[in-house]
């Protein structure tokens, strides 16, 4: 059997400034990732915190929707609703709801490890409402589909900003 040959390819030429000289990549990036921290300074700089008992609706809906999903899943456990035939388990539901009962809590007095946990839920639940497209068999189940990902991804969005305000350091003056 014949070797093949290999033919070589031409080696990329040098990254070139604008001014037409081959430039040093390393300062390039830095100056990259320079005017990126400056708008993301004035980005902070124009965020203010919140004020005491301020609540914005963002937050409150979340709340409200963390302390809806745990009263639902446990009435429904203490109702004897079957899933597919079947009883959920106790355990399961009642920590669900535990910690749906505790993220309400935490949104509801403005803690951020309660906002950022309830965001990854909503992101995990954002993505399975996208996938779950792909094997949808009805109309129904479209529509419930979109109204997850349409709801979830505003309320998603709007949580990113205050998750910035509740961060923000309080202003001297």
């Amino acid at each position: 059997m014949a070797r093949r040959s290999r033919k070589g390819r031409p080696a990329a030429p040098p990254p070139v400034e604008a001014n037409g000289a081959p430039g040093d990549e390393p300062e390039r990036l830095r100056r990259g990732y320079g005017r990126s921290e400056e708008r993301n300074a004035a980005l902070r700089a124009g965020l203010t915190p919140l004020a005491p008992g301020e609540r914005p609706l963002a937050l409150t809906v979340a709340a409200g929707l963390a302390a809806a999903l745990a009263v639902v899943n446990l009435g429904a456990l203490l109702l004897g609703v079957e899933v597919d035939g079947r009883r959920p388990s106790v355990l399961a539901v009642a920590l669900f709801g535990g910690l749906m009962l505790a993220a309400a809590w935490g949104l509801w007095h403005r803690r951020y490890w309660a906002v950022l946990g309830f965001e990854a839920l909503l992101g995990v639940t954002i993505a399975f409402a996208g996938l779950s497209l792909m094997v949808a068999s009805n109309v129904a189940a479209l529509v419930l589909c979109a109204a997850i990902l349409l709801g979830g991804g505003w309320l998603f969005w709007k949580l990113i900003r205050v998750m910035g305000r509740l961060q923000a350091p309080a202003r001297p003056g």
